[in-house]
């Protein structure tokens, strides 16, 4: 990071409410959407500074408001590491140009993974994310804006696909033959799925494993992270985010689709880890659950696929091809948690159902 940029984040950095020292700055690129940094002060990490994508996330107030909404009820139950710090304004984000900007607490002491294959983590993140649902099963749905509108809606995210394919280039037409044919007959499968017999929650809508963080020392679950898409939604889809990045240990864009698996271990882990949660679960909201395991990396693959043929204009990417390979990678995975609902099945209802 060239002295410019640092003297630049530097000076955002003294519009908010913290000591006016010149600090340090380290980029976190694991982010596909916002532009994350961590804050150093004498060589130790302090803070989270974050550029909020503003293209995404249109309206950065109400995102806030829920932000703080959830920073509360998360302090409430002794998190209290985790804080977001007010501009000199006090106002929760900073505004430069078309740029917002906040910063939150960096939690000592703690680490995140973008893949793994310990037991024990997947059983910590099966607590962490039945405590976190737990902690906001009664909060009002109508107390949060959606940060991005249907963001997990099937017949939305399948007609902006169809609007990509009629104006994508004939070579991207040609080149996702497959993709395109696994989508058709994927599709109708997914959307027998019932929303009206789930309850609407609070949900993270974001619950990959690198959005998680975890004791250094201990590996125990500390919080669930990046919480600009907690919104109204089904349990569902954050349970088959986390199994999404849990049952396969290979990268998201994987070239090499041998190496995408799914590890019925870490899926066990999980569903022990989310029995012992502080979290009730409805019945239908337990049928749904196999299903939420194929619908979100379908449907992640789906918007990867979209954005390729769009020409990558929503996801950052650092090749040409890349939402390509995330959207093979996802399908494969899909694909494989098709096959595995019937195992899934009697494993949910196994540790679930008493």
């Amino acid at each position: 990071m060239d002295n410019s940029y640092i003297n630049e984040l530097n000076s955002i950095l003294q519009n908010f409410s913290v000591p006016q020292k010149v600090y340090n700055f380290k980029s976190i690129n694991i982010g596909l959407i916002n532009y994350t940094y961590v804050v150093f002060e004498l060589n130790k990490p302090k803070y989270i500074l974050q550029r909020i994508n503003t293209s995404v996330f249109k309206n950065v107030k109400g995102l806030m408001h829920n932000y703080n909404n959830v920073i509360k009820l998360l302090n409430s139950n002794s998190h209290s590491e985790f804080k977001i710090y007010n501009t000199n304004d006090n106002t929760s984000f900073y505004t430069l140009n078309d740029d917002c900007w906040r910063l939150i607490s960096f939690v000592k002491n703690s680490i995140s993974y973008n893949t793994t294959s310990e037991e024990k983590i997947a059983f910590e993140a099966g607590k962490l994310v039945g405590n976190f649902h737990a902690l906001l099963q009664n909060e009002n749905p109508n107390d949060y804006i959606e940060t991005i509108p249907q963001f997990h809606n099937l017949q939305l995210r399948l007609h902006e696909f169809k609007q990509a394919y009629k104006k994508a280039s004939f070579n991207k037409i040609d080149v996702t033959k497959s993709e395109v044919d696994f989508v058709q007959k994927t599709a109708p499968f997914l959307t027998q799925l019932n929303n009206a017999s789930l309850p609407i929650r609070i949900c993270h809508n974001d619950t990959k494993l690198n959005n998680m963080l975890f004791s250094k020392d201990s590996n125990k679950g500390l919080y669930l992270i990046d919480l600009d898409t907690v919104m109204p939604g089904y349990f569902y889809y954050d349970f088959g985010d986390a199994i999404r990045t849990l049952v396969n240990s290979a990268k998201e864009d994987e070239k090499d689709l041998e190496k995408i698996t799914f590890n019925t271990i870490m899926f066990e882990q999980f569903i022990k880890g989310l029995k012992i949660s502080d979290l009730k679960i409805t019945t239908p909201e337990i049928a749904s659950l196999q299903y939420g395991a194929v619908y979100m990396p379908f449907i992640h693959g789906l918007r990867a696929l979209t954005d390729y043929l769009n020409n990558n204009v929503y996801y950052q990417v650092s090749y040409e091809n890349q939402n390509l390979d995330r959207c093979k990678s996802l399908f494969k995975l899909a694909k494989l948690a098709k096959e595995k609902i019937p195992y899934m099945s009697s494993s949910i209802k196994k540790e679930l159902i008493v």
